[in-house]
């Protein structure tokens, strides 16, 4: 694995030296302001990683990925925690899928059939064209409800 080698501006430095004197910050984001201070190689005097980590009591994959982030990304990347992805939303039956789906269920079932399976009833709103993917479980807490 390739070592990401820190070394900060005097700007940078400052910075980060001001951030953790005033201390009033996320926790998250101090620690990494005193990883990147302890880590920087600009002056000669950078810490071990396993120095860091027993100083700052991180573990050492945090200090890894804190020196890869600042090295790709830049400081105030390094800092500030990365957004959660934006998640699809989690109910897919709402509203008339819903309707769709209860009118569907108490309806017969398709030929060669004696009732109904959540499978069944999943493929057959996918083929309806009200949702694009679905599975059975999302049809049972569908209709558990």
């Amino acid at each position: 694995m390739d070592k990401y080698r820190v070394a900060l501006t005097m700007k940078e430095r400052l910075e980060l030296e001001q951030l953790v004197s005033v201390g009033k910050a996320a926790a998250r984001k101090l620690t990494h302001a005193r990883i990147l201070l302890l880590a920087d190689e600009r002056l000669g005097e950078a810490y071990a990683e396993a120095e860091i980590v027993s100083a700052l009591g991180t573990s050492l994959r945090t200090i890894e990925r804190l020196r890869q982030r600042f090295v790709t990304e830049g400081l105030e990347a390094a800092l500030d925690h990365r957004p959660q992805p934006p998640r699809p939303d989690k109910v897919k039956i709402k509203g008339n899928v819903e309707q769709q789906l209860l009118e569907l269920a108490c309806s017969d079932p398709p030929g060669g059939r004696c009732h109904w399976t959540l499978q069944l009833l999943a493929d057959e709103l996918v083929v309806l064209g009200l949702v694009e993917t679905l599975s059975p479980v999302t049809v049972w807490q569908a209709l558990k409800k």
